[in-house]
């Protein structure tokens, strides 16, 4: 155990001598992403992380029990999907009272790393406001907002509004910094229109965090870096989609938790697919420069 949360026995070493680890979403698997490319997504962004010289740890709650790192037997388990809830930090009390098998939002995801002293988490994209009545606000922001660690991402989804969603996370304090951009991503996409300070070292992203830290400040740095050039969708084609599914899950009244999901696969569908490919493609870059600037961290 590292306070609270389980390690995996060579994810508790790497935390305990001092060396590059990077924390990983469950729910991706789980619920964002169709059986087999979830499992896909799991193989190449663990590998990603490990040829870097980094140790990935997939957090989730497994059966009540709160962990960063997963047994080959239990991310099975979580790819099949059978009897796996959705978890985000709002319910991980919740789950670890009823014993439950919990995949991990990024709001759920990085409370568990900090907690377990993990400072990198890696991810696609984060939730934000929502486009549509009633403009809900994902958990994922507060948690950003509280959270002292090194989140690195494709932005928000581009299902969001993402200059409300920018705005937000500048009112809540959290830095948001661009690696070899100076625009906010759109996910599927390199463009959005919204800047963002560009930084090309990954020594000067490791600077920015830790003068944060001695700061005291008690929120996330938030890395952003455009989806991999060869499989970036147009604006105009991911803008299209998104609107028309936003009118197809009012009209069928989809609401809460079920919209992002809904909305996702309505893009991919739209897209022939494509927009799973960005999304296979952005979790293994992320996953990458994640263990890139841990090992930078840990020097």
């Amino acid at each position: 155990m590292t306070g609270v949360v389980r390690a995996l026995p060579a994810v508790a070493a790497a935390i305990a001598d001092g060396r590059a680890v990077v924390a990983l979403e469950s729910s991706v698997f789980a619920q964002g992403l169709p059986i087999p490319a979830n499992k896909t997504a799991a193989r190449s962004m663990v590998e990603a992380v490990e040829s870097r010289g980094a140790v990935a740890a997939i957090t989730a709650v497994v059966r009540g029990i709160p962990a960063a790192g997963l047994t080959a037997e239990e991310l099975e388990r979580f790819l099949a999907r059978d009897g796996i809830v959705k978890v985000s930090a709002r319910d991980l009390a919740l789950a670890i009272a009823r014993g439950t098998d919990g995949a991990t939002t990024v709001a759920a995801a990085i409370r568990l790393a900090h907690l377990a002293g993990i400072e990198v988490f890696a991810t696609g994209g984060i939730g934000g406001v929502h486009r549509a009545p009633p403009f809900d606000e994902s958990a994922d922001l507060a948690e950003l907002a509280r959270t002292p660690v090194i989140v690195v991402c494709s932005g928000a989804k581009a299902i969001l509004d993402l200059r409300a969603t920018a705005e937000r996370l500048d009112s809540l304090g959290v830095t948001v910094i661009g690696y070899r951009t100076a625009e906010l991503p759109a996910f599927y996409g390199a463009e959005s229109g919204i800047a963002v300070p560009r930084v090309d070292e990954l020594s000067e992203i490791v600077a920015i965090y830790r003068a944060q830290r001695a700061l005291g400040a008690s929120s996330a740095l938030l890395v952003v870096q455009p989806p991999p050039s060869p499989f970036a969708l147009p604006a105009s084609v991911v803008e299209r989609a998104v609107v028309e599914g936003v009118r197809e899950s009012t009209r069928a009244g989809i609401q809460g938790s079920a919209i992002t999901p809904f909305l996702l696969a309505y893009v991919d569908k739209a897209t022939a697919g494509r927009a799973r490919e960005v999304n296979l493609a952005l979790l293994e870059q992320n996953a990458a420069l994640a263990a890139s600037i841990a090992t930078a961290l840990a020097r």
